[in-house]
């Protein structure tokens, strides 16, 4: 009974008063002549000819700067596998209200009905003059990686597939800080990342652009450990292909100081745990089950420092801490894309901010009396006010340094001086 009405609750709260979870609203005075006039037929001609003849006028005189589309086929939605194009909506309407909700982005959701990547890139590249960014989301891997890598070299606004680095930007952040809790560094450790798809790949990457050594992160997937001796590898698996005669999850937690799991539920055992040198960080990851519940990896062993997808349990890697503040930092500054230095710039200020005193309005949020960096407190809370502050600062000086942005620094923004923390 329990369950039914929490599936009846789900679907009322979709469905009423109105259906969905968004509207649109007029932003402009439009109760007289004089103003339709100047919103629509003559008025409207002007801005027309303005951005004609200087494209970068639409982001003076329409919402295209303020303005992005969370774009899915369908393919791979949350934990429910290709769902299709239609049945997405309802998720990409919950994106589109945590970017208004947490950064003030205005969002078109748009499912495409395209399977093949040829189609969806083009449809995607054809409405791109709508937008000021691109939000890929739910996509099945490896169609993911072609579709992001085409649609950056086609278009001048930024392209972002939340699945892959916004959930490396918030793994990294959490795992550094994890680490220098467990008097280790990134350069020295060990990672052992479980899932090869999207997250998985790219948040390999991610750790190897911040310091991790390619020789010390071994990846797995079905098959088990990713080798050189394989001939069935994605080049994306190839890229993390190492020699070594680690071939089973056993064999390669035995060294493991990381262990991060973005694959499937119970795919870790205590003896797992047991295994990894002292002071381990496990990052169980798989939602809704993790591969292995904080129950059972603190009865293994207590020295170790553990974070999962969930938000009832301390350490929530929560992809929200990221994608809605990284697209208010690159819009604010009309980037041509979100780059590298852009993700590590967002890493570090959540890093940066998990080390802060933590205000009352997030104890009254997690009906706590005390919260404070340390191993239950890695990452900041979703509802922590100042993201907005530092991560949009962070990433719109990155855009700024790497020359993707089209305008300077905001005036309105805080110095941009988010050191890196755990460095000299």
């Amino acid at each position: 009974m329990a369950e039914y009405s929490r599936k009846q609750e789900a679907l009322d709260y979709h469905e009423f008063p109105q259906p969905g979870k968004l509207a649109i609203s007029v932003t402009k005075p439009f109760t007289t002549y004089e103003e339709l006039s100047l919103a629509y037929s003559p008025g409207v001609a002007e801005p027309v000819k303005a951005i004609a003849a200087n494209p970068e006028d639409a982001f003076r005189y329409t919402s295209r700067g303020n303005l992005i589309a969370v774009i899915t086929n369908g393919t791979a939605v949350l934990g429910l596998g290709n769902t299709g194009a239609l049945a997405s909506k309802p998720v990409m309407e919950g994106k589109a209200v945590l970017f208004k909700k947490f950064a003030d982005v205005n969002v078109f959701d748009i499912e495409v009905d395209a399977d093949n990547p040829d189609d969806f890139v083009d449809t995607v590249a054809r409405i791109a003059p709508t937008f000021g960014g691109i939000n890929l989301e739910d996509i099945a891997a490896p169609h993911c990686f072609e579709i992001e890598t085409r649609l950056i070299e086609r278009l001048d606004i930024p392209v972002f597939h939340d699945d892959q680095h916004g959930t490396a930007i918030i793994v990294a952040a959490g795992l550094k800080n994890a680490l220098d809790l467990q008097g280790k560094r990134l350069e020295d450790a060990v990672i052992v990342c479980m899932g090869a798809g999207a997250a998985g790949v790219a948040s390999m990457k991610l750790l190897l652009e911040m310091g991790a050594k390619l020789d010390n992160v071994f990846m797995l997937d079905r098959k088990g450990v990713i080798h050189s001796d394989r001939d069935d590898l994605t080049p994306q698996k190839a890229e993390f292909a190492t020699r070594t005669n680690l071939r089973t999850v056993d064999d390669a937690m035995r060294n493991a100081d990381v262990f991060i799991g973005l694959s499937g539920p119970d795919t870790v055992t205590q003896d797992m745990i047991r295994a990894m040198p002292p002071r381990p960080v496990v990052f169980a990851l798989s939602n809704p089950n993790p591969e292995i519940s904080p129950e059972l990896a603190m009865a293994a062993r207590d020295d170790l420092i553990m974070a999962t997808g969930r938000s009832d349990y301390p350490n929530q890697i929560n992809n929200v801490l990221g994608f809605p503040y990284i697209f208010r930092g690159a819009l604010d500054v009309r980037a041509r894309r979100i780059n590298t230095t852009m993700h590590i710039a967002a890493a570090n200020a959540l890093q940066a901010l998990a080390r802060e005193p933590v205000p009352t309005s997030v104890l009254e949020a997690h009906d706590q009396t005390s919260m404070a960096f340390g191993p239950e407190y890695i990452i900041p809370s979703p509802f922590d006010p100042r993201l907005i502050d530092f991560i949009p600062a962070a990433v719109a000086a990155a855009a700024v340094e790497t020359g993707v942005a089209r305008t300077g620094y905001p005036k309105h923004y805080p110095q941009p001086a988010v050191a890196t923390p755990g460095t000299d």
